[in-house]
């Protein structure tokens, strides 16, 4: 039987109001039999009306896993001695964003470690290079930069930009990224907006330390900030890293921030995380999908990069991807009356933003 309290607390949410801590706090929390299932039933929904049914592909091409960066949750960390460090050429990039165009996807992720000394311009080569050959969106995902590299690549062509925050509590940022600083994290992300990227950022459920208000602080700042892109995912621990023997981030607790975020942001594009896969049952991707997810990343990197860039352990290697794993997710997406979809899927907030807002769901049963 529905929570009739939850439900009416998740109509207020869905009607844009800006939900007080207490409430958030008490979504978050396990606290009763079927809540999530109630949650994900209203994503889902809610996901539905203001994006639709298609299930987005984005092609990954992990270029480089060199990062001087000092994330303790993260494999690549510059701790870590133990992987070898690679950056692919252009030549590289390009032969595996052929691949990503060949198999029908629109966007290409450019993804990497935290370089300091990678050439600013010999990316925004690649981009220029990308953009002349191939009819798709550039999304980058590499960290922390001054503001004229990202104005630089803007101009190159790039469209999108992923930097995750990955919690907003101060002190427990803090202590997951010794020497780093939140308040330039912040400074990349309004600089990325500024500048005119469709701009992603998003969290990790499950950080040793971490609460439910953390979570809660991290859902009031996506729903201020008004991100086009948001990616939420549980923890993974790395054995070559200080979190090494911490547990996994609880999955119905992802299930429930994703479910959440689909609420409040409405129409912003979530993945569903390779994450939510390592740390769920074989059904996983499909409950993410079924929370409000509408994007799946899927890794063009070749194989023996992969290998190299493991920020968490568990992932598969996706060496035969457009034949057998594109198949896979056709079924998962035609098992929830959803289909795949292979348009470039640029933010939605630009042309939602003056719609009308729909009745309530509630009005709806």
């Amino acid at each position: 039987m529905p929570d009739q309290n939850l439900q009416s607390v998740l109509e207020v949410l869905y009607y844009g109001h800006s939900p007080t801590m207490a409430e958030l706090e008490y979504m978050l929390a396990p606290n009763k039999n079927g809540s999530v299932r109630q949650m994900m039933q209203l994503a889902d929904e809610v996901r539905s009306r203001h994006v639709g049914d298609g299930v987005v592909l984005r092609g990954i091409v992990e270029f480089s896993n060199i990062c001087q960066s000092t994330c303790a949750y993260c494999g690549l960390n510059k701790f870590n001695t133990k992987p070898p460090r690679y950056q692919m050429t252009r030549e590289q990039i390009l032969e595996a964003v052929n691949d990503i165009a060949e198999a029908g996807i629109k966007t290409v992720v450019l993804q990497s470690g935290q370089n300091i000394h990678m050439d600013p311009f010999w990316l925004a080569r690649v981009i220029e290079d990308i953009k002349h050959e191939f009819d798709m969106a550039v999304t980058l995902s590499v960290g922390e930069r001054r503001t004229e590299e990202y104005l630089l690549w803007k101009q190159s062509g790039a469209d999108r930009y992923l930097l995750k925050i990955e919690t907003t509590n101060p002190g427990l940022y803090g202590l997951l990224h010794p020497g780093m600083s939140i308040e330039n994290r912040f400074r990349c992300l309004h600089d990325l907006k500024n500048t005119g990227y469709q701009t992603g950022s998003g969290s990790i459920v499950g950080l040793k330390n971490q609460t439910c208000a953390d979570l809660a602080k991290d859902l009031l700042f996506f729903q201020k900030e008004n991100f086009d892109m948001l990616g939420i995912g549980p923890f993974i621990p790395h054995p070559e890293t200080s979190l090494a023997d911490e547990p996994c981030g609880d999955l119905e607790l992802t299930l429930r921030m994703l479910s959440l975020t689909r609420i409040l942001t409405k129409d912003t594009h979530l993945p569903a995380t390779t994450a939510v896969g390592v740390a769920g049952s074989n059904d996983a991707l499909g409950l993410a999908l079924a929370a409000g997810a509408n994007v799946i990343m899927l890794n063009f990197t070749p194989p023996a990069y992969q290998k190299l860039y493991e920020i968490y352990p568990g992932r598969e290697n996706s060496e035969s991807l457009s034949n057998r794993i594109i198949n896979e997710l056709e079924n998962i997406a035609e098992n929830l009356g959803r289909y795949i979809s292979y348009s470039r899927a640029d933010s939605l907030k630009y042309c939602n933003k003056n719609m009308p807002q729909k009745k309530a769901l509630v009005d709806e049963h």
